[in-house]
């Protein structure tokens, strides 16, 4: 029996049908989902406080409008994901409680200081960007709904990335000082960003079985030269400088080829040494205790309209 469904869940994969929560599925592919889906969404919910800290120092109130927004956005992205966790039969509140004890990850880029508003472009521009050609692939991914949720999700960090990339290119084409900023942004945030896709693939544990079973449809590697590629065009077009003395198009490949990344900064972040690790962490779980009693209300309030519904 066991062999059986095995069969009739990959022969759906290799047909481009996509898994749904009440089709069998093996442990190890839902367990996978979990980790992945799960890590998205804390990513989101934690994304939100570098640029939340700069909600009341926008410089116009255009800004402050847009920012606002986008933040709001995240909540939301963290609300489809979690959702789409949840259909895999392990609860929101099981999900945050691993998140908060250290027993799941989120994005290593989420522990880097917002130190100016021009941080705030290049998050928009570049951690926006990198997420988007994350994403553009998952929206592929087998399972339904985590596939479904990357549709909806993507057309919302588009505009992410547009508003990003418009803060960077006012300020690149700004006074000296704007311009400096502007610069001094994207030398901090690229390689970040570049990490954003994880170890190289020959070093990820996770790659081999998420290919095979369609969860990603391209590899770390894949995808980071995809972003380079585009990236470095877009940085060309404002006048702004790419911070790898190595980056130089390859004429072979049709690919530009890039410096070294520093792994061992990469995997001390993820350990939780990086800058704002403790305190991302130590916000989110006062928030939530402070949230409590909102909870609580929201929860007292479905279950009253239920009983009442139940009456009727």
């Amino acid at each position: 029996m066991y062999n059986n469904n095995r069969s009739i869940f990959q022969e759906k994969i290799d047909a481009e049908i996509k898994i749904e929560p009440k089709d069998w599925m093996p442990d190890k592919y839902r367990s996978h989902l979990i980790r992945q889906i799960s890590q998205h969404a804390h990513s989101e919910i934690i994304g939100m406080q570098p640029e939340g800290n700069w909600i009341t120092r926008a410089p116009t109130l255009r800004a402050k409008m847009v920012l606002i927004a986008k933040v709001q956005d995240e909540a939301g992205h963290g609300l489809y994901l979690y959702s789409a966790t949840e259909t895999l039969g392990v609860t929101r509140s099981k999900l945050i409680e691993q998140l908060q004890v250290g027993k799941a990850k989120y994005s290593n880029i989420f522990n880097y200081p917002t130190l100016t508003w021009a941080d705030i472009g290049a998050i928009g521009w570049l951690v926006d960007g990198a997420a988007i050609v994350n994403q553009q692939s998952l929206r592929k991914t087998s399972y339904g709904p985590y596939s479904r949720a990357m549709i909806r999700i993507c057309k919302e960090e588009s505009f992410h990335q547009r508003q990003g990339y418009e803060i960077m290119s006012k300020m690149a084409n700004g006074t000296p000082e704007q311009q400096e900023m502007a610069q001094d942004a994207l030398n901090r945030w690229w390689w970040p960003s570049l990490m954003m896709f994880g170890p190289h693939d020959s070093d990820s544990a996770h790659t081999s079985n998420a290919m095979k079973w369609k969860i990603k449809r391209n590899t770390n590697d894949e995808l980071r030269q995809l972003f380079v590629d585009r990236t470095v065009k877009q940085a060309d077009l404002i006048g702004l400088k790419i911070p790898d003395e190595n980056l130089k198009w390859n004429s072979k490949n049709k690919h530009y080829d890039f410096g070294d990344i520093n792994w061992d900064e990469f995997w001390e972040v993820i350990k939780g040494n990086g800058f704002c690790n403790k305190e991302r962490m130590s916000n989110h779980i006062n928030s939530h205790k402070e949230g409590k009693w909102v909870r609580e209300a929201a929860f007292a309030y479905a279950n009253k309209n239920k009983n009442g519904n139940k009456n009727e």
